[in-house]
């Protein structure tokens, strides 16, 4: 996990406050959440539980109503509760930290007389580790559509920024594997180079596997082949563009590529409020005058 500024964290803060998620399979392995780490903590007790979801002011668990969570969480008196988070980090380390709260609700789950839902209201701002986590994915997903369009030229540089292992990958094109070259990427889609014949290519469904280091995962989307344009010189060699299901696009993947357009756009930041500040400097400087003082000539005597 990088390291957000307060700035940053705030920004989150302030932006998805109340924006809730809930922990599918997708979003528990691009964030990492390793539910057999999640705990209720309450009356001095503590039990496992099933995280449902999270925002940044409150939190859903599910836990039996024959267990001792339930009688604690249950009691009259509403007693503080922590509900203790725990996400893998890239480099194996785990991070794990307490959130307190009170109950705020108690509901069936899905109207079973086994299983409630428990709505804990969070009694003070979370953790900044809670807030920049679950914020990149929230942050992932805004740009996903507003930047959907933004392309990625597939360089050495971009290709070490973005994570991926090798600018070579995979494309499935009707149940048949195909070796191509990535030659750019965006939210929405991705250019490769291939051998096939356009015609043959062209509107078919495809599936596209990346390999992404830290973490060390392969990546696949669906979508399809809008357009495969022969390279000039070439008859059996395409450029094909794939138009992703932007409803099975995973969630890692917005978060590798949301990741470097965010760096990119604080690198032209700086730059720009670097080259401002040399303007502004020049600018203050005292201009010299043009008339210099000279020293009267000696005269023989």
């Amino acid at each position: 996990m990088g390291i957000a500024t307060s700035q940053q964290l705030t920004k989150y803060y302030d932006q998805y406050r109340d924006t809730e998620i809930t922990f599918t399979k997708d979003i528990i392995r691009a964030l990492g959440l390793d539910p057999r780490q999640v705990y209720v903590k309450c009356n001095g007790g503590q039990w496992p539980c099933i995280i449902n979801s999270t925002s940044f002011q409150l939190a859903k668990i599910i836990v039996g109503t024959k267990g001792g969570a339930f009688q604690a969480l249950a009691a009259k008196d509403n007693p503080t509760v922590n509900i203790r988070f725990c996400f893998n980090e890239q480099e194996g380390e785990t991070v794990t930290f307490l959130v307190s709260a009170r109950v705020a609700k108690i509901q069936p789950y899905m109207n079973s007389k086994e299983l409630v839902v428990v709505s804990l209201q969070f009694t003070q701002r979370p953790p900044d580790d809670l807030i920049e986590i679950v914020g990149k994915l929230l942050e992932a997903n805004a740009n996903a559509v507003r930047r959907r369009e933004e392309r990625v030229v597939i360089n050495e540089d971009s290709k070490r920024r973005l994570g991926l292992a090798k600018e070579e990958c995979v494309v499935i094109v009707q149940s048949v594997p195909r070796h191509c070259v990535l030659r750019d990427l965006s939210f929405s889609g991705a250019k490769v180079i291939l051998i096939g014949l356009s015609q043959f290519l062209a509107n078919k469904d495809a599936i596209l596997r990346l390999e992404f280091n830290e973490p060390s995962e392969v990546v696949s989307i669906r979508g399809t082949i809008v357009s495969a344009d022969l390279i000039q010189g070439r008859k059996d060699i395409c450029a094909a563009s794939i138009k992703f299901d932007e409803q099975f696009v995973p969630l890692s993947y917005k978060m590798h590529l949301n990741d470097f357009l965010t760096a990119v756009r604080k690198t032209q930041l700086s730059t720009t409020d670097q080259a401002s500040q040399q303007r502004e400097a020049q600018a203050q400087q005292p201009s010299q005058s043009p008339i210099q003082s000279q020293q009267a000539p000696t005269l023989p005597e």
